[in-house]
This record gives structure tokens, sequence and C-alpha cells, in this order.
């Protein structure tokens, strides 16, 4: 029995959709267990290149049964959009996809909100996918959300709406001069979605509390990246919810005890999108290379991501936290070409060199990173699938990462597709 957390080990974009697809094809079940339809998990796989939102990327390898856990805020009309989607493709769903019945539900209130408080702050914005997931979060903190379980009764759903859109409507109204919201409207928006869903929502702990017991693999997929965390991330340039290992346990139900695996997933360099202090962004020609050979541009907002060297301060920072004991590393392929290639493995912090992630945000914000710098190599590596094929030069960068790190990566991403993979 094997429950493998997967988890971003950065600001996020790291490539763990195509690291749980690969690995599904082995789980009997696979999670996600926070985060809402910010995340974008690219797969590419047959010819084909899809974009995961909700649904868990274990959907198209193998046969696990996919879970939305409880810690994941959910769109229901984005939510149905994307399983039309998967159906189209020719995959179904039926006995194999279930919805955490107590997952908190997303409403268009919460959308709104969310653009206008985004808007208000002008200059000071957060950078948030304007999807609702901060305001959901808020709300279920607030003891005032609604959960999937509660789309099951349609009087206890509008009693719900009609209470949240008193104080909502006053705010749109009197602070924001917005039009104000019905409830009959949002229930007549919702119907459809509710229809669907149905089927669906049922109570996931139990079923994977009776999947641990009887040996099964499980998969715990994260989204977003521990750096973004609410509580150990750039905060407040963070998201709303905990995509660490900690995270896992708390948006799925399954124990700590049970959790033998804890993999991180880093890239070769380092992205970031939206705004918050990234110590080793590169606003240059290397940095805009990196961006296009990267294709570093947003799987869910388009927005072009920040681009840097890797930032083995904070990596370690985040095998800490989580507690991880296996490593991926991706986009290995786009490092090639580059003559010289540097790792970031110190920072200076007012004028004291530290190899300790700062947690006051002015400090992370104000660092002077410290280079090492490693030779480069000019062949394709893109599309080999053994560790043997490397350069010398890329063998000695990963080398120098997992020294750096003390964990070893068991899997190298040299492309994007589901083959293109080292397994080591």
């Amino acid at each position: 029995m094997a429950t493998r957390v997967v988890i971003g080990a950065q600001w996020g974009d790291e490539g763990k959709g195509k690291i749980v697809d690969l690995l599904s094809d082995k789980a009997d079940y696979v999670a996600r267990f926070q985060g809402g339809a910010n995340a974008g998990h690219t797969l590419k796989f047959d010819d084909k290149e899809v974009v995961l939102h909700l649904v868990p990327s274990g959907i198209f390898n193998g046969d696990a049964n996919c879970i939305i856990g409880n810690g994941v805020v959910i769109d229901p009309i984005a939510l149905v959009k994307e399983i039309e989607g998967v159906k189209a493709m020719g995959f179904s769903l039926d006995n194999r996809f279930f919805i955490s019945q107590t997952a908190h539900v997303i409403l268009p209130y919460h959308k709104i909100l969310d653009q206008l408080k985004e808007k208000r702050r002008a200059k000071d914005a957060i950078g948030t996918t304007g999807r609702g997931i901060g305001p959901a979060y808020v709300s279920k903190v607030a003891r005032i959300g609604i959960r999937m379980i509660d789309l099951l009764d349609k009087t206890v759903l509008r009693k719900k709406i009609e209470q949240n859109i008193l104080d909502i409507n006053y705010a749109l109204e009197n602070l924001y001069k917005e039009p104000v919201l019905n409830a009959d409207n949002l229930m007549s928006e919702l119907e459809p979605a509710i229809n669907t869903l149905t089927p669906f929502i049922c109570n996931t702990s139990n079923m994977l509390h009776e999947a641990i017991e009887s040996g099964e693999q499980i998969l715990l997929e994260g989204a977003q990246g521990c750096l973004l965390d609410v509580d150990h991330g750039t905060y407040p340039f963070v998201t709303s919810s905990s995509p660490t290992s900690g995270g896992a346990c708390t948006g799925t139900g399954v124990p700590p005890t049970a959790i033998t695996h804890v993999m991180g997933i880093t890239k070769a360099y380092c992205t970031r999108v939206g705004n918050g202090p990234f110590p080793t962004e590169l606003e240059d020609e290397t940095g805009e290379e990196l961006r296009k050979k990267g294709h570093e541009f947003g799987a869910t907002t388009g927005r072009p991501r920040r681009c840097g060297w890797l930032d083995l301060v904070a990596l370690k920072y985040a095998v800490r936290i989580n507690g991880m004991n296996e490593l991926t590393l991706t986009k290995m392929d786009v490092m090639d070409g580059f003559e010289e290639i540097k790792v970031c493995t110190s920072y200076k912090v007012d004028g004291e060199e530290t190899t300790v992630f700062p947690l006051c945000l002015d400090e992370v914000e104000n660092v002077e990173p410290v280079y090492t710098t490693l030779l480069g190599w000019d062949k394709d590596i893109s599309g080999m699938t053994k560790w043997e094929e490397l350069p010398d030069t890329a063998k000695s960068y990963i080398n120098f990462v997992e020294e750096y790190l003390g964990v070893k990566f068991t899997i190298i991403s040299t492309g994007p597709k589901r083959s293109e993979t080292i397994i080591r």
C-alpha cells in the first residue's frame, strides 16, 4: 500500500498534471485536495492536449477512481463544462468519479466579489484569477459557506443563498455601486449543474479510509505550489488554501500516518504568475528566452509567467515544510542550449548571507540572490527516456541540486508528453 502526495514545490505551474497522469495508471484512487478552477493542469498524450481545472489528472490514464476532495472549492457550472469535455473525448466518468459532499461551492457572487475587490485594490492587487476561489474560502471559514451536500436539498440551498446575499447585496449596492443579486436567478442558474452533479456527490472520506484499509494505491493531487500556501507562502501574495502535504490530509480526510511518499514537483528553473516576491526573477533577455522556450503562459488565465533561475533556498524550504522524500524535475529540456546555468544557493539579507528562506515579506522582497554557476549543454535532450542518454553536464546539474536538497529525483521530465520522461 502506498499513499503518495504530489505537490508543487515552487509557486505553481510545475507540471503536476503530467506527473499525476503518468503515475495514475498504477493508482486505485486519485484525489484533488485543495484549490479550485484557478488550477490549470495540462496533459499531453496520444497527440491530445487537455487542460483540467477541477477533474483529477488521473482520469485519462488507467481506471483509477477520481475524487474531488472536501478541501476543494467547486464552481458547479465550470465543473459540468469540464465533465462534458472529458466525455466528449470518449472517457467515461460513470462509477469512477466522485465529489465530496462536504466540498464548498463557488457561487456567482463569489466571482463577482473576487473581481470587484481586485479592481478596488488597484496597484496593490494580489493577482487572483478572478474565479471566486478566495471569497469561497472566506465563506467557508466564516461558516456561511454552501457545501455540495446542500445542492441536494433545494429548500436548504435557497434559504442559505437568501441569507448570504443580504450582506452581499448591501456591499454591492453601497460600497461597489453594482447591481444587486436575486435568489431566484441564482437558483435558476445553478439548477442544470445540480442535476448533472447530483449522482457524483457522496462521502469520499469514507471511500478513501476503506481504500487505505484494503491496501490500495492512492495519489493525492495538489494544485498551485507550496510557496503559495496561505500559511507558509509569501503572504499575502498567496492562494487561499494549503497546497502542502498537510493540506492533503485536511483536504481529503486521509490521516497523516497513511502517507508514505511526499513527491515535490519542481521545474529546472523558476516561474511565478501574478504579483509577489520572486528573488531570482530575470527581467532581461534570459528571462524572455526561458518564457519562450518553456511556453510560460498560464493554462488558466493565459497570463505570461515571470521567469528566473532555480532557487534552491526556496526549494529547500519547500522540502522541509512538506517532508518531501522524492522529487520530480520538469522542463529539463528547456535548459538546452544555455552555455551556463545559474542556481541560487544562498541569499544576502541586509548584507548577511543566509540559506534560510525569510518569512518576512519585506525581507524576501529585498533579498539579493547568491548564485553558483554550472556548465550547460548544447545537446537536445527533449524526449529522452533514459538517464544514460543525458549529457554529463545535465547529469551534473541534477546531481548538484540533489546534493543541496538531500532528496533524489525519481522522475525527470524531458518534454510535455506522458512518454517524454526518465524514471530512475
